[in-house]
Protein backbone atom coordinates (compact mmCIF):
# COMPACT_ATOMS: atom_id res chain seq x y z
CA UNK A 1 0.00 0.00 0.00
CA UNK A 2 1.56 3.27 -1.11
CA UNK A 3 1.16 6.16 1.32
CA UNK A 4 1.79 9.88 1.18
CA UNK A 5 4.64 9.34 3.61
CA UNK A 6 6.09 6.55 1.50
CA UNK A 7 5.95 8.74 -1.58
CA UNK A 8 7.67 11.59 0.31
CA UNK A 9 10.49 9.35 1.57
CA UNK A 10 10.98 7.68 -1.81
CA UNK A 11 11.04 11.06 -3.60
CA UNK A 12 13.54 12.46 -1.06
CA UNK A 13 15.74 9.40 -1.44
CA UNK A 14 15.70 9.47 -5.22
CA UNK A 15 16.33 13.24 -5.37
CA UNK A 16 19.48 12.61 -3.35
CA UNK A 17 20.49 9.71 -5.60
CA UNK A 18 20.31 7.22 -2.73
CA UNK A 19 19.31 3.62 -2.80
CA UNK A 20 16.99 2.22 -0.15
CA UNK A 21 19.95 0.62 1.61
CA UNK A 22 21.83 3.93 1.82
CA UNK A 23 18.91 5.84 3.33
CA UNK A 24 18.30 2.98 5.75
CA UNK A 25 21.93 3.12 6.86
CA UNK A 26 21.66 6.91 7.34
CA UNK A 27 18.60 6.35 9.53
CA UNK A 28 20.25 3.44 11.40
CA UNK A 29 17.55 0.94 10.41
CA UNK A 30 17.40 -2.08 8.15
CA UNK A 31 16.42 -1.79 4.50
CA UNK A 32 13.44 -4.01 5.29
CA UNK A 33 12.21 -1.61 7.97
CA UNK A 34 12.57 1.46 5.73
CA UNK A 35 10.81 -0.40 2.94
CA UNK A 36 7.96 -1.26 5.32
CA UNK A 37 7.65 2.42 6.31
CA UNK A 38 7.67 3.47 2.65
CA UNK A 39 4.96 0.91 1.89
CA UNK A 40 2.74 1.86 4.83
CA UNK A 41 3.27 -1.38 6.73
CA UNK A 42 5.20 0.22 9.59
CA UNK A 43 4.83 3.54 11.36
CA UNK A 44 7.60 6.08 10.98
CA UNK A 45 9.47 6.56 14.27
CA UNK A 46 8.99 10.05 15.74
CA UNK A 47 12.77 10.42 15.96
CA UNK A 48 12.94 10.50 12.16
CA UNK A 49 11.47 14.02 11.97
CA UNK A 50 14.64 15.61 13.31
CA UNK A 51 16.92 13.02 11.75
CA UNK A 52 15.50 13.55 8.27
CA UNK A 53 15.51 17.32 8.66
CA UNK A 54 19.18 17.30 9.64
CA UNK A 55 20.47 14.54 7.36
CA UNK A 56 18.75 15.88 4.26
CA UNK A 57 18.79 19.58 5.15
CA UNK A 58 15.02 19.84 4.72
CA UNK A 59 13.59 23.29 4.15
CA UNK A 60 10.73 24.51 6.35
CA UNK A 61 8.36 23.66 3.48
CA UNK A 62 9.74 20.13 3.20
CA UNK A 63 9.46 19.66 6.98
CA UNK A 64 5.81 20.72 6.80
CA UNK A 65 5.29 18.38 3.85
CA UNK A 66 6.83 15.54 5.90
CA UNK A 67 4.59 16.29 8.87
CA UNK A 68 1.50 16.41 6.66
CA UNK A 69 2.51 13.14 4.97
CA UNK A 70 2.84 11.43 8.36
CA UNK A 71 -0.58 12.70 9.41
CA UNK A 72 -2.23 11.70 6.13
CA UNK A 73 -0.64 8.27 6.20
CA UNK A 74 -1.60 7.49 9.77
CA UNK A 75 -4.76 6.44 11.49
CA UNK A 76 -4.39 8.75 14.46
CA UNK A 77 -3.21 12.27 15.20
CA UNK A 78 -1.52 13.01 18.51
CA UNK A 79 -1.79 16.39 20.21
CA UNK A 80 0.40 17.31 23.12
CA UNK A 81 -1.81 19.46 25.34
CA UNK A 82 0.12 19.46 28.60
CA UNK A 83 1.66 22.92 28.34
CA UNK A 84 -1.02 24.79 26.42
CA UNK A 85 -3.59 27.19 27.89
CA UNK A 86 -6.64 25.51 29.45
CA UNK A 87 -9.00 27.07 26.89
CA UNK A 88 -7.03 25.48 24.06
CA UNK A 89 -6.95 22.16 25.92
CA UNK A 90 -10.72 22.23 26.26
CA UNK A 91 -11.04 23.08 22.57
CA UNK A 92 -8.81 20.15 21.57
CA UNK A 93 -10.75 17.69 23.72
CA UNK A 94 -14.11 19.00 22.50
CA UNK A 95 -12.94 18.82 18.87
CA UNK A 96 -11.73 15.24 19.33
CA UNK A 97 -15.01 14.26 20.98
CA UNK A 98 -17.10 15.64 18.10
CA UNK A 99 -14.74 15.03 15.17
CA UNK A 100 -16.59 11.96 13.83
CA UNK A 101 -19.91 13.77 13.79
CA UNK A 102 -18.84 16.98 12.01
CA UNK A 103 -20.71 17.55 8.78
CA UNK A 104 -19.03 18.79 5.61
CA UNK A 105 -20.07 22.41 6.16
CA UNK A 106 -18.74 22.56 9.74
CA UNK A 107 -15.46 20.97 8.61
CA UNK A 108 -15.06 23.59 5.88
CA UNK A 109 -15.72 26.43 8.32
CA UNK A 110 -13.19 25.14 10.85
CA UNK A 111 -10.65 24.53 8.10
CA UNK A 112 -11.10 28.08 6.76
CA UNK A 113 -10.53 29.56 10.23
CA UNK A 114 -7.35 27.53 10.71
CA UNK A 115 -6.04 28.37 7.23
CA UNK A 116 -6.51 32.08 7.94
CA UNK A 117 -4.51 31.70 11.19
CA UNK A 118 -1.79 29.87 9.28
CA UNK A 119 -1.58 32.65 6.69
CA UNK A 120 -1.21 35.27 9.43
CA UNK A 121 2.09 33.71 10.51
Amino acid sequence: MKTTLGAFLRKLRLQRGEKLKEMAENLNVSSAFLSAVENGKKKMPASWYEKLANLYNLSAKQQEELENAVIESGETVELKIKDIPSGNRELAVCFARHFDSLDEEASKEIFAILKRKEEEK
